[in-house]
């Protein structure tokens, strides 16, 4: 995720975005020379433009949109052959960077401003259009969801992914509201909701939950991050560096939770002496999560619930599975589009 201001000229020129906590993710990556770098969510650009910075420091690039990888041509071209842009999803790492291993791979998570900002995207609310919120625009739409889902999946959706206490009433108002007219825009969506929840002044607006809810579940972002993460393991080179910025609780509980798995020293057992427990594979660099000072967060609002962690790949064997207690079980988009009972 990005902020809105203009930045000072970097390496392929003005930075119209700024990436949150962007110098201390640099800080963590140790960037250097001759190092190949991921940056697993290029969006606007900013923390690729952070690290080419540094003369000789080579960057492969990924994401799931299309416009994001078309607005950084400028950028490869200005690089002179130190960045790579790959259209793709990030949980692809391993196959986009062969047989290269990387010094370092940042994740920047969540919805771009630019994705805020573009009506057409039906990302957000605060502007009218349709009711779409795919980030790679292929695939069912927030709107299919709301028109194919049961109450009850609606309603698990919103409660899981989006934690809001009133999940049921919003779902049943979705059911309700679609018998009369399809939902195919952004406000008829919020206005909705907010005939159902009523906003206290000053807080945030009643529908904001329900959309974080349908995004990540139509873009399977939790899934995404949790096969991402396992790449990333598999292509850090030893004391490689991971950092991760993560912008609500349900991202950071899955990155929290793989970093305490994957650090954890094997534990040993008298009456099982002969099973081996893995070896860590992460050191955890952040004993806690960095968080925005008050400067970057009054100069950008949306940075106030960022957290970033970091971690230095060890030379033990990467695992081969995610686990389980990463994800909440919810259906699938397919099971609602197949009409699953």
């Amino acid at each position: 995720m990005t902020a809105g201001s203009d930045s000072k000229p970097v390496a392929g020129g003005s930075a119209r975005h700024i990436p949150v906590l962007a110098r201390r993710a640099i800080d963590w990556l140790g960037v250097h020379s001759g190092g190949l770098y991921l940056d697993a969510t290029f969006g606007g650009g900013g923390y690729t433009r952070a690290i080419l910075e540094t003369a000789g420091a080579r960057v492969v690039a990924v994401d799931r949109d299309h416009t994001a990888i078309a607005r950084g041509a400028t950028l490869v071209e200005e690089a002179r052959g130190r960045l790579e842009l790959v259209e793709s999803r990030f949980s692809k790492l391993e196959s986009i960077a062969g047989v290269a291993a990387a010094d370092g791979i940042v994740f920047d998570l969540g919805v771009s401003s630019f994705q805020l900002d573009e009506a057409e995207r039906g990302f957000s609310f605060r502007l009218d259009g349709p009711l779409d919120m795919r980030m790679g625009r292929t695939g069912p739409t927030a709107a299919d969801i709301a028109a194919r889902a049961s109450e009850r999946d609606l309603a698990a959706i919103i409660a899981t992914l989006g934690e809001e206490n009133h999940a049921r009433a919003v779902a049943r108002a979705i059911v309700k509201a679609r018998t009369e007219r399809t939902i195919e825009t952004t406000l008829a969506l919020a206005e909705i909701v907010a005939r159902v929840l009523h906003a206290r002044p000053g807080a945030v607006h009643p529908a904001t939950r329900t959309f974080q809810a349908l995004r990540i579940f139509v873009n399977d972002e939790l899934a995404e991050l949790a096969e991402g993460l396992a790449a990333a393991e598999r292509v850090l080179k030893p004391s490689g560096r991971l950092v991760v910025v993560a912008f609500h609780s349900l991202e950071d509980r899955i990155v929290k939770t793989f970093l305490a798995e994957r650090s954890r020293a094997p534990a040993t057992s008298r009456h099982r002496p002969d099973v081996a427990a893995p070896a860590p594979t992460f050191r955890v660099l952040t004993r806690r999560p960095e968080t925005p000072d008050a400067g970057e967060i009054a100069a950008n609002p949306r940075a106030r619930s960022a957290k970033l962690r970091a971690a230095e790949r060890t030379a033990a064997a990467a695992r081969s599975t995610v686990s389980d207690r990463l994800l909440s079980r919810l259906p699938s988009v397919a099971d609602i589009m197949r009409g699953r009972p």
